[in-house]
């Protein structure tokens, strides 16, 4: 693959004693045409001493991300640098490199090696998390090298101010730009409520064995993901042990998001449909056909949606640009969904989602979103 090399000045190791290495790396699709970037510079006075950059193929963001590190130590070693400040925005590489992760996909354990055997020759090396806007110029260099790969020449990327990774190629024919942030939506596994049919909100029954085996079955199918940043979860029971299967597939430690938690039906809360349409005829009818209406002693699904909202605006203000597992409920589930279609309300009646089903919505940092796969369950056989 095509790489670019840029020496700024012969500082051999006489200025270079201790510099910062900003790496990078990125995938088109995930795995998709992917490079990266690095930029060495002198930890004194910030000057930039070396730039690495290279297309390397279809890869995912992860193991760019990794080869983005490499190139960097191997850059600074060759500088003659004693001490180095490795800065990243990806939290699994810093964390992984810093040892408080345990790098368990089999395709990171060699890059991590080799990172590590580079990383041994200097006298110290500390890893650092930064978020992406302070990171920008190993990322344009990274993109760079993906342009240049995919035949669309060699110079400096125009940036869009206010839009990260602007550079990368606009989605097909919807002129979205930049990274999409992934989203894997997978509904809990089942429960005795789920069963009955009953209306199971904030009560809190546990999986079934059948609900366990889901579980599991879902999280063989997201083991196979390379590059997924963080699981999230509802604080619900069903939800944290679906996504506690999940996080053991990826290595990857479940975060509990309030936010994500499902509808609160009030009084109607382990009723079937039929027993709350009997007990509040004309308020269950209204609560049917208008999202403002709320169960009585819950919430409306306009109340859901919102809080939903700025549960997924979290999500892609941590992790922007990369793929994230959501574990969740039938309301917030569908809500993303809704999001990701500019769909009105009644999406939710008429939208059906089963039992640890998987859904794919992405949202670009220019405010297009794409639904890639919606209710699969072919993981359950």
């Amino acid at each position: 693959m095509r790489g670019v090399r840029r020496d700024h000045g012969a500082h051999g190791g006489i200025r270079a004693v201790k510099v910062v290495v900003e790496a990078d790396g990125g995938s088109r699709g995930n795995p998709g045409p992917a490079g990266y970037g690095a930029v060495v510079r002198d930890a004194a006075t910030g000057e930039v001493l070396v730039e690495r950059s290279e297309g390397i193929g279809v890869a995912t963001n992860n193991v760019a991300e990794y080869r983005g590190l490499i190139a960097g130590l191997r850059a600074a070693a060759e500088l003659g640098a004693s001490a180095v400040v490795a800065r990243m925005d990806s939290k699994l590489v810093v964390e992984q490199m810093s040892g408080r992760w345990q790098v368990k996909h089999p395709s990171m354990q060699p890059l991590a090696r080799e990172a590590r055997e580079v990383a041994s020759g200097f006298a110290s090396v500390s890893y650092e998390w930064i978020p992406r806007e302070r990171n920008k110029a190993a990322d344009l260099l990274a993109n760079e090298a993906m342009d240049v790969q995919a035949g669309r020449g060699g110079g400096r990327a125009r940036r869009v101010p206010g839009v990260a990774s602007a550079v990368s190629p606009p989605s097909s024919w919807t002129g979205a730009v930049g990274e999409p942030t992934r989203l894997y939506l997978l509904r809990h596994g089942q429960t005795e409520l789920s069963v009955a049919r009953r209306y199971s909100g904030r009560g809190n029954p546990p999986l079934t064995d059948v609900g366990r085996q889901q579980a599991e079955a879902a999280a063989a199918r997201l083991a196979k993901l390379d590059g997924v940043a963080a699981v999230v979860s509802s604080p619900l029971g069903r939800a944290v042990e679906t996504a506690a299967a999940v996080g053991r597939g990826l290595g990857v430690d479940v975060e509990v998001l309030d936010g994500l938690v499902e509808t609160d039906f009030g009084g109607w809360e382990g009723l079937t449909f039929a027993e709350a349409a009997e007990r509040d005829p004309e308020l269950h009818g209204r609560w049917l056909g208008d999202p403002s209406v709320a169960a009585p002693g819950g919430e409306s699904f306009d109340v859901v949606h919102r809080r939903v909202r700025r549960a997924r605006d979290e999500v892609i203000t941590r992790f922007g640009g990369r793929d994230v597992v959501v574990v969740s409920h039938v309301t917030p589930i569908k809500s993303l969904l809704r999001m990701g279609l500019d769909a009105g309300p009644s999406l939710l009646f008429r939208l059906h989602l089963d039992l640890a089903s998987l859904s794919v919505v992405e949202f670009y940092p220019d405010g297009h979103a794409s639904v890639r796969l919606v209710n699969d369950t072919s993981h359950l056989g």
